[in-house]
């Protein structure tokens, strides 16, 4: 037997993989597909730096309103006029999650959750950067810069992780003690 027929290889399971993909899909799709709803909707109906809420909402115009606005930087307005870093950053972070996405236990929902947020959130701001240049942002809360729902699904999907992690590593905690007291 030579060295190379001793490597074994795993074995990669299509029919796993595939059911991976289609769950990245359907969450990431859905979100991608209200994010880029919703900017539509803003780039349309509102004028660039125009403001917009219900009149029965008016109350919280000076705290909360729809705010065209775009964005050449990163999430949140930062690091302005950085475009093309972004965009070649979202799209090494995109192949990177979908490479890493069927490799995580299915188990780990929070996990694989989380990775389909941030997966909808790089994959909807790429679009907005490769078809206009620029980021479409629209919500307005106080002084806190102008997102979206694209900026929002990565920052949801980050929480979720750190949270995920934490209440894992916490649970191995508890275990090992557990083994520990027992053996």
């Amino acid at each position: 037997m030579t060295e190379s027929e001793k490597i074994e290889k795993p074995k990669i399971d299509i029919k796993r993989s595939l059911l991976d993909y289609a769950y990245l899909f359907l969450v990431s799709g859905g979100i991608i597909a209200f994010d880029q709803w919703t900017k539509i909707l803003v780039r349309e109906n509102i004028p660039l730096g125009g403001d917009w809420l219900p009149d029965w909402l008016s109350w919280l115009m000076p705290y909360a309103r729809i705010r065209h606005w775009y964005n050449t930087g990163a999430a949140f307005g930062i690091f302005q006029d950085g475009n093309l870093v972004f965009t070649i950053l979202a799209i090494i972070v995109s192949l990177g999650l979908f490479y890493y996405f069927p490799r995580a236990e299915r188990r780990d929902w929070w996990l694989r959750l989380a990775l389909a947020m941030q997966f909808a959130g790089a994959i909807g701001n790429l679009i907005d950067r490769l078809q206009f240049g620029h980021v479409t942002d629209f919500i307005s809360v106080g002084n806190f810069a102008v997102f979206n729902v694209a900026d929002s699904s990565i920052s949801v999907g980050v929480a979720i992780l750190a949270v995920g992690v934490l209440w894992t590593e916490r649970q191995l905690k508890k275990q090992a003690r557990e083994e520990k007291q027992g053996g």
